[in-house]
């Protein structure tokens, strides 16, 4: 198998454009103390990414936007027991779990 110099340079610049995102923010904030505002508002960062996330999953259905309609959304019946069961636990691998046993079960039955 030959590697061709175009291939190698796509996949060099690939590695490139994924890692300066990556580090370079990295590098400069662990130079640099940020005020306390701004570290109480980074803390909301993950969160907002993930509550955006899982609302696009459960909200939006074949492009168009379903609001909490529950007929024909599985996945938002799914996610009905799989958040009692992580505010309960607080445990990630339960709340896989029951996301996945939720899920199966519904598509299994309807």
């Amino acid at each position: 198998m030959e590697i061709r110099a175009e291939i190698l340079l796509i996949i060099a610049g690939a590695a490139l454009v994924t890692v300066i995102p990556r580090v370079l923010p990295l590098m400069l904030l662990s130079r640099i103390e940020l005020p306390e505002w701004a570290n109480r508002w980074l803390n909301y960062v993950p969160i907002a990414v993930m509550s955006a996330l899982i609302a696009q999953e459960l909200l939006i259905h074949d492009g168009q936007l379903t609001g909490w309609s529950l007929s024909g959304n599985l996945e938002l019946l799914a996610a009905l027991p799989t958040f009692w069961i992580a505010v309960k636990t607080r445990s990630l691998l339960g709340t896989v779990i029951a996301g996945m046993i939720s899920i199966m079960l519904l598509r299994y039955f309807f």
